[in-house]
């Protein structure tokens, strides 16, 4: 039976996607096979030998040390797309708040309770100071257009808004599900320099932190208003906060609060809700459960942040999981394990990414217990499971 533990609430849709006679899940185990996780932090948290992946129920992992992870053999999967409509409605939402003033205004309506049958004059009164543009005919530049940036570019394409899109990176499969009216920039400068509406829809990394800073936002059109749904830690915000203040930008809309950024005139901060819909922690709790049986069961790999995607069908009666380094001759020394010892491999399939490198392999029948530790000996081996 696996142990799984839970550390946040997950969907019980999700949890039921696991067969209760193969699977213990509970929030309380000593040494999980894997754990599912939401926004919890487990930057500091230490996993043991028996662990062997952690499920990201959502897109961001940056609560989780993939790479600590990776170094022990953990697989740390996430759930890209499963919350993505969730996030476009938000953006989308953020758009039309960003021009039409609608909070402050929702605001200053408050302040009219207890004035009796003045309210409608001074409703008409008071409502200039929230006027804004229409998002009708303007420029929208989208960067990333993946799970999330691309149905955001084909909604806004909806509105009527003329949109650019940069991506250098975007898969085949999302290339093709992109309305023919999104504008490929090759450049994202001159994306920066032309658009009235700018939404970040791409991963925090080290080439991506503070990406919007000072000498981009000098370099964006005159009124610009910046979209920020992916992570805090793209945009500078000292450097938003004084064009905020200069009035180069109009608006920065923000699902990532921070002291600094809540009160500001011009700054409209959410409190993280962009994949906070039932929908959304249904989907990303179903599609983790989901990539995790696979993963658990028949050693496949699908969504992963830290080691190849790497997915066979069954050839075989039994399947053995290597993960290792990727370095050169690793898979001739673990076919010749098998050689020696008279096994026969109906199937193969290896996969690298970065320094790790995922080999599975079906064998007719059953594996010798012994050949497991002659395949851990073999240096640089991380770990090997037999599923």
């Amino acid at each position: 039976m696996f142990k799984i533990q839970i550390l946040n609430k997950i969907s019980k849709i999700g949890l039921d996607v696991f067969d209760k006679g193969n699977y213990d899940i509970s929030e309380n185990q000593t040494a999980p096979d894997a754990v599912i996780v939401r926004s919890a932090s487990m930057l500091e948290t230490e996993l043991g030998a028996n662990t062997k992946a952690v499920v990201r129920a959502g897109a961001g992992t940056n609560n989780i040390p993939s790479d600590k992870y990776a170094a022990q053999g953990i697989v740390v999967f996430n759930t890209p797309g499963a919350n993505a409509n969730a996030v476009k409605e938000m953006v989308l939402l953020g758009l039309l708040i960003s021009s039409r003033k609608v909070a402050d205004a929702i605001d200053w309506a408050k302040t009219l309770k207890g004035k009796g049958g003045e309210v409608p004059k001074l409703v008409e009164k008071g409502k200039s100071n929230f006027t804004g543009p229409e998002v009708y005919g303007k420029k929208l530049g989208v960067i990333g257009l993946g799970a999330i940036g691309v149905p955001v570019a084909n909604a806004a394409v909806s509105l009527g808004m003329e949109v650019y899109g940069y991506d250098p990176g975007i898969s085949i499969k999302k290339a093709w599900r992109l309305s023919p009216s999104v504008q490929s920039i090759k450049d994202k400068q001159k994306l920066y320099e032309e658009c009235d509406y700018i939404t970040l829809h791409l991963p925090f990394t080290n080439d991506s932190k503070e990406m919007i800073n000072s000498k981009i936002l000098a370099s964006m059109k005159d009124g610009a208003r910046v979209l920020n749904f992916s992570r805090g830690e793209l945009v500078n915000n000292k450097d938003m906060i004084k064009a905020l203040k200069d009035k180069k930008i109009s608006a920065y809309v923000v699902d990532f609060p921070t002291d600094e950024l809540i009160g500001v005139p011009g700054v409209i901060a959410i409190p993280h809700l962009g994949a906070s819909t039932p929908e959304s922690e249904d989907n990303c709790a179903v599609m983790g459960a989901e990539q995790l049986i696979d993963f658990l069961e028949n050693g496949n790999i699908t969504n992963s942040v830290n080691f190849p995607n790497a997915s066979m069908n069954r050839n075989g009666g039994t399947r053995v999981c290597v993960i290792h380094k990727n370095i050169a001759a690793m898979v001739s020394q673990i076919t010749t394990v098998f050689s020696a010892a008279g096994i026969n491999i109906e199937d193969m399939l290896n996969k690298s990414r970065g320094e790790y490198a995922y080999t599975m392999l079906d064998i007719a029948g059953e594996l010798a217990p012994a050949l497991i530790p002659e395949i851990e000996k073999i240096e640089n081996v991380i770990n090997v499971r037999v599923v």
